[in-house]
C-alpha cells in the first residue's frame, strides 16, 4: 500500500515521518504516477493547476498542480478491486472535505475479489462525515484571515500549528465575530452598525471573489 503525493518526495517523506503513517508516501511532483495510472485506464485522478493557495505558498510546493483525493486498489493480475476519485466543488470544500470510510473500501475490495471483471468507478461511497455547507467553508476561510481576506489552512509543519488546529480556532473566531455584531446592534445606533457592515463587505469582497474563482462548480463529468 502506498500514498502518492503531488509534493516533492522530500516533503512527502517529511510528512510520512511527522505523521507516523503506516504506509510509504511517494512524492510525484511531475505527475508520473498519475499519468501512468491514467494511461493504464485504471483511474483518471483529478488535479488542479497551482492556483496559489490564496497567495500563501509558504507551506506547499506543487510545480505541476496538486492531486485531488483518489483511491485505486489493484490485485497482482492488474484487476481493479476498487476505484474512487474526488472532483472538487463547493459541496466538498473544493476537495478539503470528507473521504470514503476505510472499512467501507475494504468491504468493497473483499466483494470484488470474487469477481473476474474490473469494478466501476465508485461515485457514491460511504464517507467519514458530512461535508459542511459552502457558506460555513467560506466563513472558515475568512476567519482564518481574521475576517479581512480569506486565508488557506496550511498543514502542520516544523512544529507549527496547522490543519485541524487552525480550523478549530477559526470556529471560535466565527462565534466571537457574530457575538461582536450582536453586541454592536444592541449598544450602538443601527446606522453606525449598518455603515460598518457595508465597509466590511467592501473590504472582504475582493478576497471572496478570488476564493470563489478558485472553487469549482462543475460536478464529476464521468
Amino acid at each position: 500500500m502506498y500514498g502518492i503525493s503531488s509534493e516533492p518526495h522530500s516533503l512527502a517523506s517529511e510528512a510520512e515521518e511527522a505523521w507516523g503513517t503506516d504506509i510509504s508516501i511517494i512524492g510525484d511532483p511531475h505527475h508520473e504516477v498519475r499519468k501512468d495510472v491514467k494511461a493504464r485506464d485504471w483511474l483518471d485522478v483529478f488535479y488542479n493547476e497551482n492556483a496559489g493557495h490564496l497567495r500563501d505558498q509558504s507551506w506547499a510546493s506543487h510545480p505541476n498542480g496538486y492531486f485531488q483525493p483518489a483511491v485505486i486498489a489493484v490485485d497482482k493480475t492488474g484487476r481493479i478491486l476498487y476505484r474512487w476519485r474526488l472532483v472538487p466543488d463547493r459541496s466538498n470544500m473544493n476537495g478539503a472535505g470528507a473521504r470514503p470510510e476505510s472499512g467501507y473500501i475494504w468491504d468493497r475490495m473483499q466483494k470484488a475479489m470474487s469477481s473476474k471483471v474490473d469494478v466501476e468507478l465508485d461515485k457514491k461511497p460511504v464517507m467519514t462525515e458530512k461535508d459542511p455547507p459552502w457558506i460555513l467553508a467560506l466563513l472558515l476561510f475568512l476567519a482564518n484571515g481574521w475576517f479581512i481576506r480569506p486565508k488557506a489552512f496550511p498543514m502542520s509543519r516544523d512544529g507549527k500549528e496547522g490543519g485541524f488546529t487552525q480550523v478549530r480556532k477559526a470556529l471560535y473566531r466565527i462565534g466571537g465575530f457574530f457575538a461582536a455584531w450582536v453586541l454592536a446592534l444592541i449598544f450602538l445606533p443601527f446606522s453606525w452598525v449598518g455603515i460598518a457592515a457595508l465597509v466590511w463587505l467592501a473590504i472582504i469582497t475582493p478576497g471572496v471573489m478570488e476564493l470563489n474563482s478558485q472553487f469549482q462548480t462543475e460536478k464529476d463529468p464521468d
